[in-house]
């Protein structure tokens, strides 16, 4: 575990792997930190140099004060990359990450080779949607909006678990702050233009019970990039890394082999 100063914030990132490895670069949701990938990482392929990191108010990354825009976001993860020599990544986003591997591989198309966008899309809600949740966290601290997240983020069956309570408490001891923050960039943001410009091996994972973004939202966004693969993991919600870690893996390295990164 590592901090690094970008000028504007400090961001915990974790490197994993060979220095010389092929690089992975993955960047986690709205409301949880870089353990998010920790189901699916032993299932990969060795080699790799796996990058983690917490976002800008999130983990153990700084929480600067007022809301975000997802332009700061990719900042922050373009000079992370730049301060770890990364060039020609593979980029694997969720959600609020997704929207983070749109706008930083238009912007440094140097930095990443191909793409990973789960759970994400080109557009995620509108305006009004995330002002009541903005209004309820700022009232309520992020435990206010926790349940109601927990359906949106995991299917039936996983909710029966035990294992929910681990999400539900790394979502609900985020910074109130950064969430704020983070859901004020999403808000902003409308990739549409941008990424229908983009030209590089692109695959959409969706799951068939995700309450934020559905599957139709991930296809409608992979739809822009030429040549993009969709696939659709069942009995998952929003975090299928967490809910079907095996399935996720595989198709990730099916993805890595297929693009030469393995």
């Amino acid at each position: 575990m590592k901090m690094f100063d970008t000028g504007d914030v400090r961001l915990h990132y974790r490197v994993d792997g060979p220095e010389d490895g092929a690089p992975v670069v993955f960047a986690n949701s709205l409301g949880t930190d870089m353990r998010l990938w920790d189901p699916i990482l032993p299932m990969l392929p060795e080699g790799l140099r796996i990058i983690r990191f917490d976002k800008r108010g999130h983990g153990l990354s700084s929480c600067p004060a007022g809301n975000y825009s997802m332009g700061s976001l990719v900042t922050d993860t373009e000079r992370l990359l730049d301060h770890l020599c990364v060039k020609e990544c593979v980029f694997v986003g969720l959600s609020i990450g997704g929207m983070i591997a749109q706008g930083l591989a238009v912007k440094r198309l140097d930095l990443i080779r191909a793409v990973v966008l789960s759970n994400t899309a080109a557009k995620i809600g509108n305006a009004e949607m995330w002002d009541e949740r903005i209004g309820a966290v700022r009232k309520g601290g992020i435990e206010a909006l926790a349940d109601a997240v927990m359906e949106r983020w995991f299917a039936t069956q996983f909710r029966a678990t035990p294992e929910l309570e681990l999400w539900r408490n790394m979502l609900a001891r985020q910074d109130d702050n950064g969430y704020i923050g983070c859901a004020a960039a999403i808000s902003g943001t409308d990739f549409y233009t941008p990424t229908s410009g983009l030209r590089l091996p692109a695959l959409g994972i969706a799951g068939s019970e995700d309450g934020s973004t559905p599957p139709d939202l991930v296809r409608e966004t992979m739809d822009l990039i030429p040549g993009s693969k969709f696939h659709l993991i069942r009995k998952a919600g929003h975090l299928p890394c967490v809910e079907q870690p095996e399935e996720y893996a595989h198709v990730l390295t099916d993805f890595l082999k297929g693009v030469g990164h393995v």
